[in-house]
């Protein structure tokens, strides 16, 4: 099961995800993350702090979404090495690197 809040302030967007980050919790992500509106204001954050297990296709969206610029934040070994992984790979290019999808 996975757990996803918005917060919303003048500056950014925050996601914080809780459980796990597979099966179709992945593509419930990717949905919440895709029709967060355009007009939100500010960058994306995304808070896997609360995430217990990420699977390869949940470690392939993050990338993508850090590709699009969000900001990943996570606690605990695996998933620090993870997100270390998806932000030490490959530079972000400049036409990649949006506030928004």
């Amino acid at each position: 099961m996975l757990k996803i809040t918005s917060d919303n302030s003048q500056s950014s967007t925050r996601l914080m995800l809780e459980g796990r980050l597979a099966g179709a919790w992945v593509k419930e992500l990717e949905q919440f993350w895709r029709h967060l509106p355009a007009s939100e204001p500010g960058s994306l954050i995304v808070d896997l702090r609360g995430v217990t297990f990420i699977e390869e296709t949940g470690k392939a969206l993050l990338a993508e979404m850090w590709q699009a610029g969000a900001e990943l934040i996570a606690t605990g070994c695996c998933n620090k090495s993870m997100i270390e992984q998806i932000t030490c790979s490959r530079p972000r290019s400049s036409t990649d690197q949006r506030k928004r999808r």
